[in-house]
């Protein structure tokens, strides 16, 4: 149980909960959840559900606990390509169908390319990048800078993303590289003036403005699928959308 009771205390503090505000949350006593804390109490299975719940931990996370508690793990890792998931890949696929001509990807925990629409896979393909490859590899390169016109502001606001996204989590070791790489990009970069932070790519003898939308699956009962993100990018301007449309034609 000194497994079980570190992680509760270490997931508690990662959230920012006293005792008593984890206690009201989950709806128990303040001194059933210090027991459970100091190991002088068991946790049932329905107790680490409702902790995990209260603390909203990643599924994986929740795994863990149960583990820890002595309890078989309750959510699976099913196979992109299993039976079972053709109505996820169904869904996934017609929201990249349906941003066309404007480009989409489907991203997972590393924000490697799991899924993308033609207009994705040619925008990318200028970069070496497609399905199998991570966006992190691609923001720790020297390819960005080269050609991203705004790269310090782009770069802060991606090294945000990573920092929430690795806290919502527990922790990500390999964001870590990437968010210090961004945050030397940024070099104090402040707030945009916009209402959104787009990325301007000069490729060749084009400028394109885009900014993007992320969404993900609002109730997922699988680590995939809790880790999967679609991410859909928008023209900032009339020239941008024309290089969409002719990107989409091939």
């Amino acid at each position: 149980m000194t497994e079980f009771s570190s992680a509760l205390k270490t997931w508690r503090m990662v959230r920012r909960y006293s005792q008593l505000d984890l206690a009201l949350e989950a709806e128990i006593s303040a001194r059933h959840l210090s027991f459970l804390e100091t190991g002088r109490a068991r946790p049932s299975r329905e107790m680490v559900a409702r902790l995990g719940e209260a603390l909203q931990l990643p599924l994986d996370a929740r795994n863990q606990m149960l583990t820890h508690a002595g309890f078989a793990v309750r959510y699976k890792s099913r196979d992109w390509d299993e039976a079972e998931m053709a109505p996820i890949r169904l869904a996934v696929s017609r929201q990249l169908d349906g941003q066309m001509p404007w480009p989409g990807l489907a991203l997972d925990r590393l924000w490697t390319i799991r899924q993308a629409n033609p207009t994705a896979l040619a925008l990318f393909a200028a970069f070496g990048v497609g399905i199998g490859d991570s966006l992190l590899e691609l923001m720790v390169s020297e390819r960005l800078p080269q050609v991203v016109e705004n790269w310090p502001e782009v770069a802060h606001h991606a090294a945000v993303r990573l920092r929430t996204e690795s806290a919502a989590q527990g922790g990500v070791p390999e964001f870590d590289e990437a968010i210090r790489h961004l945050m030397r990009a940024a070099d104090g970069c402040g707030p945009s003036a916009g209402p959104v932070v787009p990325t301007v790519l000069r490729l060749g003898d084009q400028q394109l403005s885009m900014f993007s939308t992320i969404s993900q699956f609002g109730t997922p009962e699988d680590l995939t699928l809790d880790d999967l993100k679609i991410e859909l990018y928008f023209p900032m301007d009339d020239v941008t959308e024309t290089v969409f449309e002719a990107l989409a034609r091939g």
